[in-house]
């Protein structure tokens, strides 16, 4: 087996990985493998922007009630505030690193604004193609002093007494390959794929979460998943996101003969949290009437937003009504690999940075554009950590079995995503979940398994994708109560009595409870 060595390892390339390349390559041996290419990640993806109190009239507090108020009181105080409180001096790191927000006519930072945030405080880049601006820049910054393998699949950590030493993975033409690291860092990105209707890249399989699940380490709010109001549709196809910024720039949601669809639902109508969004056009769509974001009040929209210009051109007759027909669509995990405020997961040496890292700051929703400012200020503390990090010697190569185990018949993709869509989707409740615990249970042999290496490439992405399905079905059957992004129809209220600050745990085939926020410190 070829054998190849590194200080660190880091799994993903989207920018959670790409920061945290850049605060270590400097001082460390730095490889990073990522399944397809390079720029095929989420971030890569990210139109809307990113948040900070950068503006005199704002102020990190403020940052910090909208991010808690989304997240509907379930965030981790300590890392939230860690979130917003370094945020402007890490858009300033940006900057430094050749990032050009955008600037308005006084040549300062144009600031926009978003759902659920009190303030204009989102900069964006490119005008809609932030994240892949931010992704560019610090690709060419740290892309020299690494070394990176795309089109490399990683099948299993290397777990030996309670220590990752490194990763197992297949190359393109299925041959075995181990990266052994001191530290080891998963920055796989999210879930998207696990439902038929997503914002995000093919890529988003839930891969690092599943084979932390694996290894033992333990994960957190796997319930909590966001559905994103507005993704462009063209018929039953989703042609992409339309940023909640269009919304913040005076579009509105409406209904097939133009009423509003967001008046009297919440205080911030079309401006409102994306769960509460979600669902009132989620409900629209089962009374069988079609929703449209109305763009007539936008001035400038090719301008502001030329790549969702690009999506809609298309179909001429949308930028002719200036209605775009648009669905929720699976978006943002706010759950998944529990770390400290470090990125230390529970498995020694192994860490995880990005949105298949749960670090609390989300809650049980996330608050637009905190995804793209998540990964640059925990892939700094991670980083931190590492450099000051005792080192590991590595073990011994584990004998590995190539044979092929039992064969079982998985199913296909769209399978999975038929029994997420019905039954673990934006409205879910007791029997449906029942029925997708039963349904992903079937394949228990596989997503117990201990050796995936039998597997082709897309049959381990299948078995990572019932791995997160069956965790996030059974989380969801738990929470008897709606909250955030988990909304049961047989509970359709949250209940702070029996749930507050309290996150659903799964380690090693367990699943239980864990309180970690007392009523005494309800935040905000």
């Amino acid at each position: 087996m070829d054998i190849k060595k590194a200080d660190v390892l880091i799994v993903g390339s989207g920018l959670a990985g790409l920061m945290t390349a850049d605060y270590l390559c400097n001082d460390k041996n730095v490889i990073l493998i990522t399944k397809s290419e390079l720029n095929h990640s989420n971030s890569w993806l990210a139109q809307g922007g990113i948040a900070a109190a950068i503006n005199k009239e704002d102020h990190w507090h403020h940052h910090y009630h909208d991010t808690v108020m989304a997240g509907v009181f379930h965030n981790r105080k300590e890392t939230t505030e860690l979130l917003v409180k370094h945020g402007t001096r890490l858009i300033k790191r940006l900057i430094d690193a050749g990032v050009s927000f955008d600037k308005n006519e006084n040549n300062e930072l144009a600031l926009g604004m978003e759902g659920a945030h009190g303030k204009r405080r989102i900069l964006h880049a490119g005008g809609d193609s932030t994240g892949k601006v931010i992704v560019e820049a610090i690709m060419a910054r740290v892309l020299p002093n690494i070394t990176v393998y795309e089109n490399e699949m990683a099948y299993d950590l290397f777990v030996e007494n309670g220590v990752c030493h490194g990763v197992f993975t297949k190359d393109t033409d299925g041959n075995p390959r181990l990266f052994k690291a001191d530290h080891v860092i998963l920055a796989t990105g999210g879930v998207g794929q696990l439902y038929s209707a997503t914002s995000n890249c093919l890529e988003a399989t839930g891969d690092g979460i599943a084979m932390a699940y694996r290894a033992g380490a333990s994960l957190a709010d796997m319930e909590f998943v966001q559905f994103h109001p507005t993704l462009l549709m063209n018929g039953e196809s989703s042609c992409g996101l339309v940023s909640e910024a269009v919304r913040g720039e005076g579009a509105r949601l409406v209904t097939e003969d133009r009423v509003p669809l967001m008046t009297g639902k919440h205080p911030m109508e079309d401006l409102a949290p994306r769960d509460v969004v979600a669902r009132e056009i989620f409900q629209a769509n089962l009374a069988h009437k079609k929703v449209y974001l109305d763009i007539s009040n936008v001035c400038n929209f090719k301008v502001r937003f030329p790549s969702i210009h690009k999506m809609c051109v298309s179909t001429p007759e949308i930028l002719e009504t200036g209605l775009l027909p648009v669905q929720p669509g699976a978006h943002f995990i706010m759950g998944g690999i529990k770390v400290d405020t470090e990125g230390r997961s529970s498995v020694q040496n192994l860490y995880a940075v990005g949105e298949c890292a749960y670090t609390g700051v989300h809650g049980a929703n996330r608050l637009a554009s905190n995804s793209l400012l998540e990964a640059i200020v925990f892939a700094e503390r991670l980083s931190s950590a590492i450099l000051t990090a005792k080192t590991y010697n590595h073990c011994e190569q584990p004998p590995i079995s190539l044979s092929s185990n039992p064969t079982v018949k998985l199913p296909s993709k769209q399978e999975i995503q038929e029994v997420m869509d019905r039954y673990v989707g934006i409205n879910r409740d007791h029997n449906g979940l029942e029925k997708a615990v039963q349904w992903f249970q079937q394949f228990e042999s596989i997503i117990d398994g201990k050796n995936h290496f039998h597997l082709t490439g897309n049959e381990k992405v299948i078995s990572n994708m019932l791995t997160v399905g069956l965790l996030i079905s059974k989380a969801s059957l738990m929470r008897n109560e709606s909250r955030g992004g988990h909304f049961r129809v047989d509970y359709s209220k949250s209940n702070d009595i029996e749930w507050y600050g309290n996150r659903i745990i799964h380690r090693t085939g367990e699943m239980y409870r864990e309180q970690f926020l007392e009523p005494s410190e309800m935040i905000c």
